[in-house]
């Protein structure tokens, strides 16, 4: 087993941002195989996409906007998830606030702005290839999703999937987790990306021992404040808990979606739109 990269970790307010306009500032960061980027926008911002490979993802977390593609226009009011078609798209903002987009590896230009490039110059060791699922009955069309009316009654999980994203938006925690009921666990080639909008973090993370000793090293827990992003590599047991008093929100992303997820009844809120082929 050879040993996995180190954990990539983005604070995004703490250095400048790798996209500006006169109405919108983006911090951009990968994984292997997403890229995503978080975006203060003001009135009149318009963030576009000419000729987008593949299907990408808005989540306005407290913007009002408006999203085009395909000769379609919706709404994006707050808290609510749009899944935007190939091909070329628009987003414009009414109403200042953030937004994060969600794309997959196929954006190789925003790929390429990423704060963290670097760190991939190299490849992603372990990770699986990004695959797709089989495109949508409906076809390619805009789709928007209100997140709090399609939240399930109990847990706070709240997962949506394109044909090879998934974004889990898990419900605000309103106090700080208690450390008796953490969730320590690893994925065996996927990398998962942990997103966090609001309150501190603390992420733990164990890495896997080699055959080679000289490869170990010690755990790591990774303070971190919001927004920011985590990306945690294959086969590295993590867990992750806010510290900080008052609301913390915590979003979780994974590319391609997780065929554990899918499988599930009712875990997927859209799988009306995207049904698991099995």
């Amino acid at each position: 087993m050879s040993c996995p990269l180190d954990a990539s970790t983005h604070d995004f307010l703490q250095g400048p941002p790798q996209q500006e306009t006169p109405h919108a500032r983006s911090w951009i960061t990968r994984a292997a195989n997403f890229v995503v980027a978080y975006t203060q926008a003001q009135p009149g911002a318009v963030l576009a996409r000419v000729d987008q490979p593949d299907e990408y993802m808005v989540f306005s977390i407290d913007a009002q906007a408006r999203v085009q593609a395909n000769g379609e226009e919706q709404a994006l009011p707050a808290n609510t998830l749009a899944i935007v078609p190939p091909g070329a798209s628009r987003v414009e903002v009414d109403r200042a606030g953030a937004l994060v987009l969600l794309f997959s590896n196929r954006a190789t230009d925003l790929l390429a702005l990423a704060a963290n490039a670097r760190h991939y110059a190299d490849g992603a060791p372990g990770v699986a290839a990004l695959a797709d699922f089989p495109a949508p009955p409906g076809g390619w069309r805009l789709r928007t999703y209100q997140v709090d009316g399609l939240r399930p009654e109990e847990g706070n999980m709240c997962v949506f999937r394109s044909s090879n994203l998934m974004l889990n938006i898990m419900r605000p925690r309103p106090a700080p987790r208690d450390t008796r009921m953490l969730s320590p666990h690893q994925h065996e080639d996927f990398e998962q990306g942990s997103l966090a909008l609001q309150g501190d973090w603390m992420h733990h993370l164990r890495y896997p021992w080699t055959k080679d000793m000289a490869q170990w090293r010690e755990d790591a827990h990774v303070p971190i404040g919001s927004p920011s992003l985590l990306v945690i590599p294959p086969k590295v047991i993590h867990t992750s808990r806010n510290v900080s008093d008052g609301q913390s929100w915590l979003l979780d992303i994974f590319a391609p979606p997780r065929h554990d997820f899918c499988a599930k009844p009712d875990m997927v809120r859209n799988a009306g739109d995207y049904p698991y082929p099995g």
